[in-house]
């Protein structure tokens, strides 16, 4: 039984008669005739009674008859919400990041999204990245802006911001009185690092290589607030993104330094699971930061 069996079926008990359902349908008499059949063999059940040149419905015709209309009404139900969605975007969305994301991006962009989608719940989970992926791999998250690159056949990458990395001391700090910061002069300092094995991580260790510095790593953690108040008690200097520190730069708690000759920067993008077509509020999401980062540059 298919829908297009119901459909032949609602147009003979609604036109009275096989020709007038095969006219309603554009179809020749004779399919529609094979369609009630295959139907009625299928139900080992007569559906019509041939009376002359009309028919009438039997007891299991009108039941599949009710049948037919519940189904059709269903689907067109279905469709009208749709075409309001479509409208009127609802649901949700569940966002992971790592938590300089988390802090520094999603506020303000899940703030303008809701603005223009006020329908759409968002829900943001921070995490390491081994658990994020494994969130967006399970179907337990639709969309992660994390940074990249990650290699992995069932994820889709998109990169979407450059951010770049600075080195950041308390304001106090024997350093904030240079006009320039030389790597050499990070000899011998203690060093607030994210975990092994992030990406950002993987940016600074790069630096240190190409500089040939042995860094004294004091503390390391993926939470940047933590990095932020290790810094501030004078636990170590970091190199963290800039735009997680600018509060405080710009209130005189911490300092905030390119080292000369180099621009460490780490790539972030949208991450999602691969798919032939993305739920709508996922594309809105995404135009959204779009959008943010064609402001601020």
């Amino acid at each position: 039984m298919d829908l297009r069996q119901l459909e032949v079926l609602r147009a003979v008990a609604d036109t009275g008669s096989f020709t007038n359902a095969a006219s309603h349908l554009q179809l020749s008499q004779s399919a529609v005739s094979r369609q009630i059949l295959h139907l009625e063999e299928e139900l080992d059940e007569p559906l019509f009674l041939r009376v002359g040149r009309s028919v009438r419905i039997t007891e299991a015709g009108s039941t599949l008859l009710a049948l037919s209309r519940r189904v059709f009404d269903d689907i067109s139900q279905t469709r009208a919400d749709l075409r309001d969605q479509r409208k009127h975007l609802t649901g949700t969305i569940r966002l992971v990041g790592g938590m300089t994301v988390c802090l520094y991006v999603y506020p303000a962009l899940i703030k303008e999204f809701q603005a223009a989608h006020p329908g759409v719940d968002v829900k943001v989970t921070p995490g390491a990245m081994p658990r994020i992926i494994r969130k967006l791999r399970n179907g337990t998250a639709d969309l992660g802006l994390l940074t990249l690159p990650i290699d992995d056949p069932n994820l889709v990458c998109e990169p979407v911001m450059r951010e770049e990395l600075i080195l950041v001391t308390p304001a106090t700090h024997p350093l904030t009185s240079r006009t320039e910061v030389r790597p050499g002069d990070l000899a011998g300092l203690g060093f607030v690092l994210f975990d092994t094995g992030s990406n950002t991580r993987r940016v600074i260790e790069k630096f240190f290589e190409r500089e040939h510095l042995s860094p004294k790593v004091v503390s390391e953690t993926d939470n940047v607030e933590v990095m932020k108040a290790l810094v501030r008690n004078g636990t170590g200097v970091a190199i963290i993104p800039y735009r997680a520190v600018s509060r405080e730069v710009r209130a005189g708690q911490l300092h905030a330094v390119r080292i000369a000759g180099h621009r460490l920067i780490r790539e972030t993008g949208w991450v999602h699971v691969r798919s032939t077509r993305l739920p709508r509020a996922v594309e809105e999401m995404k135009n959204a930061l779009l959008r943010r980062c064609a402001t601020e540059s």
